[in-house]
């Protein structure tokens, strides 16, 4: 294999920089050419300067930037045969014989159909905050957006106790709670709502009684954004319609503040790990795939298990919230 691309797809994640330096680092080492492809499968479709040679110095200072210096796009384009066939032929052009794709799952939805029509080994590298990917402990940008949601529960639950207020926090995760959950444990929530265990509303109104109950005068309640009970707006108008006017209650969506920001030093090293592995394992005749680290160890999980096994929340975190709340 001699020439080889990387391309970022679908939602950024911090430490998205640090998978595409390791991944052409990686290329370079080894003797192979190495291309970017801006804006994912659109600049693919798209071809001509979105398809374009990298260097060393193109990665240069990039380790430490959130965001992704490919840039990232969701294309409709790319669900149509006659929008693969035109990338697929775009490719040829350009000569590539293997693709490192950084995203999540419907990255590797679209990398899959890619492959099995026109069989150019592709790796990929899991980047989502949502770290709801089969086949890896932790996925690229998960640390940073839990440590940026925390950051802004600290800071709210400095003015809930000032006001006596009882918070309701909305994080990202898409369908997963693993955001939710480690930010709620980490920041003392009174109840944590994941799409993965139904917590239902009569639940939480009980856990804020028992708080007031205890002399407790502010609460905070963090919602992942797929949770089954509804949006936070939507939880706490429930709440609110049950319990009345005796406690003053207000919503916070931190939204897409948690896709951005430097990543954690967790998530650069994590990242430079997965793009080194990308490379190396595509070099070794990995295909289908994407890379891993279970119980610090690379692996290489095939994109259908990745795509359609699940990746549950360990029961112990659930029942910590419950006991420590």
């Amino acid at each position: 294999m001699k020439k080889i691309a990387v391309f970022t797809s679908g939602g950024d994640a911090p430490g998205m920089n640090a998978c595409i330096r390791a991944v052409v680092r990686g290329a370079l080492y080894h003797g192979v050419e190495v291309y970017g492809i801006r804006r994912g499968y659109s600049g693919m479709i798209e071809g001509g300067d979105n398809i374009f040679r990298m260097g060393s110095r193109d990665v240069s200072n990039i380790i430490q930037r959130g965001g992704t210096v490919l840039k990232s796009a969701r294309s409709k384009a790319f669900m149509t045969p006659e929008g693969r066939k035109q990338a697929h032929e775009n490719l040829q052009v350009a000569g590539i014989e293997g693709l490192v794709a950084i995203g999540g799952n419907g990255t590797f939805t679209g990398a899959e159909i890619f492959f099995n029509e026109f069989k150019i080994p592709t790796v990929g590298a899991p980047g989502t905050i949502d770290n709801d990917l089969y086949g890896t402990d932790y996925t690229i940008g998960y640390d940073t957006a839990v440590n940026t949601a925390l950051d802004a529960i600290d800071k709210i639950r400095d003015t809930a106790d000032s006001h006596d207020r009882v918070f309701f926090i909305e994080v990202m995760g898409r369908d997963s709670g693993y955001i939710a959950i480690q930010c709620g444990i980490a920041g003392g929530a009174e109840a944590v709502m994941v799409p993965e265990s139904l917590t239902p509303v009569s639940e939480v109104i009980k856990v804020l009684k028992t708080g007031f109950a205890k002399k407790k005068t502010s609460s905070i309640v963090v919602v992942a954004e797929g949770e089954k009970e509804g949006r936070a707006s939507e939880v706490a108008d429930k709440i609110k319609k049950q319990i009345g006017e005796n406690m003053d209650l207000r919503v916070t969506t931190l939204g897409h503040i948690q896709r951005g920001g430097d990543p954690t030093a967790y998530d650069r090293i994590l990242a430079s790990r997965l793009g080194l592995g990308a490379i190396e394992g595509l070099l070794r005749g990995q295909k289908n795939v994407m890379v891993g680290i279970v119980n610090n160890r690379l692996t290489y999980t095939p994109f259908h298990e990745t795509i359609t096994k699940e990746k549950p929340i360990a029961d112990d975190l659930l029942r910590m919230v419950h006991i420590l709340s």
